[in-house]
């Protein structure tokens, strides 16, 4: 299983939010130095989400640009991909892949389009919900859709890679809903990935034990609950 080392950009800071609320923050620093202490610690792929770009207030482009630059190794793109322009933007920044998240909820149209663009292989879709209630535009609304019926949906549509986060345990340690995650795998047959609340191996060792080919770490790394060089 990939273990990928989050780094959520908010007002040109790295930090965490408790429960995806942004007024919860914890700054842990310079963006930029956290990948790279990352990167040095043995991941082979990082998240990077624009919180701002997100909540529809600015953007954290010149600093996902400055940690573009110094990164020897791939990276994820997400938060406020909502346009084939910021979808472009993000692919040319030298993103493996862009995520996206409230467009492959409410505009399927446009999610097509997007796929078109950058193909399976470099567009992967953000499953937010708090358990299995779909959240979108920065965690900040709820819409009346099953995560199951979505996930049947995108299958359908040609994605290859699905990001579930949960948003009741995301930043807070508490560890995951195991039958939850259960649910999301049973119904996508594809590689997926998973956070919110991570915060022990024994966390890693139940997604595992499911099959799940990746593990988000955020909060866990910056506290030192878990280990890149020991749980790799």
């Amino acid at each position: 299983m990939k273990l990928i080392p989050a780094v959520d950009l908010l007002g040109g800071k790295a930090v965490r939010l408790y429960e995806g609320r942004p007024e919860t923050a914890t700054v842990y620093g310079d963006p930029l130095e956290a990948a790279l202490r990352w990167q040095e610690e043995g991941a082979d792929l990082l998240h990077l989400v624009d919180l701002d770009r997100a909540l529809g207030q600015g953007d954290n482009r010149e600093a996902l640009r400055t940690i573009a630059r110094h990164l020897r190794i791939p990276f994820q793109v997400g938060g406020g991909i909502r346009s084939l322009e910021t979808l472009q933007e993000v692919l040319d920044l030298g993103a493996h892949r862009a995520v996206v998240g409230t467009v492959a909820v409410k505009d399927p149209g446009l999610l097509e389009r997007m796929l078109a663009l950058a193909g399976p292989k470099r567009l992967a879709l953000a499953l937010d919900a708090r358990g299995l209630r779909v959240v979108v535009s920065g965690w900040q609304e709820e819409v009346p859709l099953s995560a199951l019926d979505l996930l049947g949906r995108w299958a359908g549509m040609g994605v290859r890679t699905v990001i579930y986060t949960d948003v009741r345990r995301d930043g807070t340690l508490k560890g995951l809903d195991l039958e939850v995650v259960a649910q999301v795998r049973a119904a996508w047959p594809h590689e997926l990935i998973v956070g919110g609340g991570i915060g022990s191996p024994e966390d890693l060792e139940g997604l595992k034990a499911l099959w799940v080919e990746g593990a988000l770490l955020g909060k866990a790394l910056y506290e030192g609950r878990v280990s890149l060089r020991r749980a790799g």
